[in-house]
């Protein structure tokens, strides 16, 4: 198969869907990768590092789309790069299409299979290709928050593990999944006072086990949220619903009531965010203030630490690929159902559920799609 890798475009975007490493994996199985020019460059991999992998280097995104038959990319298509999918494309990257409307409108009609990273599943039901975004997004959330807490970014001027004799910050996550579990971490390091809040018993009991009294787990409710909130420092929403638009948890009207100058670092924001006030913003201006409180929203937050994302990312997405390769699109969808758990729209159909309801399109099950790639 000939397996291409655009360079991404997103605003501050320097992550690249392969490492030389993974090109050279597909090659030695007898498949052909080009990569654009200086895809990889941001983040040290050469064009010559790709080059010596076995890739062939081409000098524009078109002629990636023109000749590739499975596209691998991380963020969602853009506009200018959705506008050169065809039906006889297969694409394998990040979509978060619940709360992008014009994105799914644009897959639908360009007729290419879809595949979204973030929807593919294990045997033990979890998301092994979201996983380590969210690690990555996780650790950066506490790494943010305690920049904007900084007076000079408008925060309160807070150091997150205090100093003798003065109180350290107090951080609320809201989700014990892998983003909470790995804010926690870096929290608790950090010195600070955490909280996390999450619906499962379960998860709150794995997160009690491991830190014990040094962070608190509650119960989350409409009232624990509320209660916490308004005496955070730092809140982190770290709420998932696989392939659906993000939960409203945290409220304007809470917002109004929280302390001046505290933070919120809204990791869901790709599903549209957990936080009714949160809007997306970009690394070039990745902050905005409503009500008194920062509101760090960057969609994209992985892609400030590109390398380790990048090569974290293609340990997890390099056996899809080669499996894809391997197969060809539909066999290897057929073989493998939690691939296809992952693929969101097919030839102008809409086949995640969750996207279709948020939407309110046509949903067909993605198994009644495989006889049409």
């Amino acid at each position: 198969m000939l397996v291409g890798v655009p360079k991404e475009i997103k605003n501050h975007e320097y992550r690249v869907g392969l490492t030389p490493a993974a090109v050279q994996e597909l090659v030695e199985q007898g498949h052909e990768v080009i990569v654009e020019m200086n895809a990889g460059a941001g983040i040290g991999f050469t064009n010559d590092c790709y080059k010596n992998a076995g890739a062939s280097i081409v000098d524009s995104a078109e002629a990636v789309f023109e000749q590739a038959e499975l596209i691998v990319k991380v963020k969602e298509p853009q506009a200018v790069e959705r506008a050169r999918l065809r039906p006889d494309h297969t694409l394998f990257t990040y979509l978060h299409l619940a709360p992008d409307v014009p994105q799914t409108q644009d897959l639908i009609e360009s007729g290419a299979t879809c595949i979204a990273y973030e929807t593919v599943t294990d045997a033990r039901g979890r998301l092994p290709l979201l996983a380590p975004m969210s690690e990555v997004a996780g650790r950066m959330s506490i790494q943010a928050g305690a920049h904007c807490l900084e007076k000079s970014q408008s925060g309160r001027g807070v150091l997150m593990g205090g100093v003798p004799g003065v109180d350290p910050a107090k951080v609320v996550i809201i989700g014990g999944g892998v983003v909470g579990q790995n804010a926690a971490a870096m929290a608790v390091g950090m010195g600070a006072d955490v909280v996390v809040l999450d619906r499962s018993v379960d998860t709150l009991r794995q997160l009690d086990a491991r830190y014990g009294n040094r962070i608190k787990t509650v119960f989350s409710t409409h009232h624990s949220i509320e209660e916490h909130a308004l005496t955070a420092d730092l809140l982190v929403g770290g709420v998932l619903l696989p392939g659906a638009a993000a939960p409203k948890l945290v409220t304007k009207d809470l917002i109004s009531r929280m302390k001046r100058g505290s933070v919120i670092v809204d990791v869901a924001i790709d599903q549209g965010g957990c936080v009714e006030t949160s809007r997306p913003t970009t690394h070039d201006d990745p902050t905005f203030i409503v009500d008194g409180v920062v509101h760090y929203c960057v969609a994209n937050m992985p892609g400030a630490v590109a390398r380790t994302s990048t090569v974290a990312l293609t340990n997890a997405t390099l056996p899809y690929v080669v499996e894809i390769a391997n197969k060809g699109t539909r066999r290897a969808l057929q073989d493998n159902p939690h691939l296809l758990e992952g693929l969101n729209v097919c030839k102008g159909v809409v086949t995640c559920e969750s996207v279709a309801q948020v939407q309110n399109l046509t949903y067909r099950p993605a198994a009644e799609m495989l006889s049409e790639i």
